[in-house]
């Protein structure tokens, strides 16, 4: 089982989870950030550093949100490898109680 990356990374991108994770499973899209589930070994670490509480193991996504479990394997076949920490969007602020953003998804 994989952890995903949900709707509240979307516009902020967040790369807390980043520097924690052992495997470099973390991909970088223009305003999101994708997990490879067959890179992810469900470590957990990444899921406390998240501030905005994006990150989810795959059974647990919340109601609503399941797309990002396929979305988060499609991305992350095309998405280069992020395995440092950036500065988050500059808008980041502004976006990070912003529900449903989906539309918002750059690929």
């Amino acid at each position: 089982m994989a952890y995903v990356v949900t709707d509240a990374c979307i516009k902020c991108k967040y790369t807390d989870c980043v520097d924690v994770c052992p495997v470099d499973c973390f991909r970088e899209g223009p305003n999101f950030l994708a997990i490879d589930p067959d890179e992810c070994i469900d470590c957990t670490l990444c899921v406390p550093e998240c501030p905005v509480e994006a990150i989810y193991a795959e059974d647990d996504v919340p109601a609503g949100q399941e797309v990002f479990v396929a979305l988060n394997a499609e991305l992350s076949r095309t998405w280069p490898a992020i395995t440092q920490k950036k500065a988050p969007l500059p808008d980041h602020a502004q976006w990070a109680a912003v529900k449903e953003k989906l539309p918002h998804l750059e690929r």
